[in-house]
């Protein structure tokens, strides 16, 4: 009886092993496009990593339309990619069917949520670290008048500025200008309407630009660089951009969340539910390198990071505009 025990324990532990390395893992894009240096971008950073790791090859897609979201998720499931991660919160509503009817699959969506036992939903607390950016925007702005440009008209974007309006606030902004590129996912590669809002704030006195509007906000980063302004990117470590004219970049590691959910497959250890990821858990920082370190006084650095050990210990409780679709700064 012991052997048979002992045998059976031997091929599970077999079993479990080849299940846990057969994985075909797969990354489908959000509008704007793998290299768009910010959300996409990060999201592909964390499926390389995973590849050179581990050596396992992965497939990807970049969508051209809203129309093309379901067409290709449904292609992936049926060609048996597992696990499948999706970055973009309107991959929600075709993947909240689909995954019902592959419950075979493990999917992961980035920034959105889908109600299923295989679905991991990872959502991040953006406010934190739009905060603590906009304590360095205030504190760098000379005009103490500092601008926010957002890509599409969403209660995501708009928890972006209001930590920022926080932060700055805080660290003596007396006003922040709020701007949207559109009301459609199109307005993520409107590079062109990022750079005139950027330009209008910094005719109005801002000298600081924030912009939370993936491949389009480099018309505003590179706007506020050419006008001899500060830029302050998102998502990815965009200080290298134009360097000495990003102030900082809003760290929303992106990347983390799409190599966990290949290597958790790989593992076998992937688990579905929401995870919500924040300063505490490392998932919202703010970019420090070579690029931007002549910019950061020490007094400016004691600030954010005691703004950071605040956030941390919850002596500073940042507003999440998406609870209420308020901002009370």
């Amino acid at each position: 009886m012991k052997r048979i025990i002992l045998g059976l324990m031997a091929a599970t532990a077999m079993s479990f092993s080849a299940y846990a390395a057969d994985v075909k893992p797969a990354l489908l894009f959000d509008l704007g496009g793998k290299f768009d240096k910010s959300f996409n971008e990060s999201s592909f950073n964390g499926a390389e990593k995973f590849k050179k790791e581990t050596g396992i090859e992965y497939r990807e897609y970049e969508i051209k339309g809203e129309e093309e979201r379901e067409q290709a998720l449904r292609r992936f499931a049926d060609d048996g990619n597992n696990p499948i991660v999706m970055a973009g919160f309107s991959w929600a509503t075709p993947l909240a069917a689909i995954a019902k009817e592959y419950p075979e699959i493990s999917f992961t969506i980035i920034d959105g949520v889908a109600d299923a036992p295989n679905v991991r939903s990872v959502v991040f607390k953006e406010q934190e670290g739009s905060y603590l950016v906009g304590v360095l925007a205030g504190m760098a702005s000379t005009t103490k008048k500092v601008g926010f440009v957002g890509g599409m008209n969403i209660p995501l974007i708009s928890a972006f500025g209001c930590g920022y309006v926080g932060g700055a606030k805080a660290a003596g902004a007396t006003q922040v200008f709020e701007n949207m590129i559109g009301d459609t996912p199109e307005a993520w590669g409107n590079k062109p309407k990022a750079t005139e809002i950027a330009k209008t704030q910094m005719d109005q006195g801002a000298d600081v630009i924030y912009a939370a509007a993936g491949g389009a906000g480099l018309g505003a980063l590179e706007a506020a660089a050419d006008g001899g302004k500060l830029g302050i990117g998102v998502d990815s470590n965009q200080n290298y951009l134009f360097p000495g004219k990003i102030l900082t970049s809003m760290l929303k590691r992106v990347d983390v969340a799409v190599y966990n959910s290949f290597k958790d497959a790989q593992d076998g250890k992937f688990t579905g539910g929401i995870n919500v990821l924040g300063v505490a858990d490392g998932g919202i920082d703010y970019a420090m390198d070579d690029n931007n370190a002549p910019l950061i006084t020490p007094e400016m650095k004691t600030a954010v990071e005691k703004a950071k050990a605040d956030i941390i210990a919850g002596t500073i409780q940042v507003h999440d505009y998406r609870t209420d679709n308020k901002c009370p700064y």
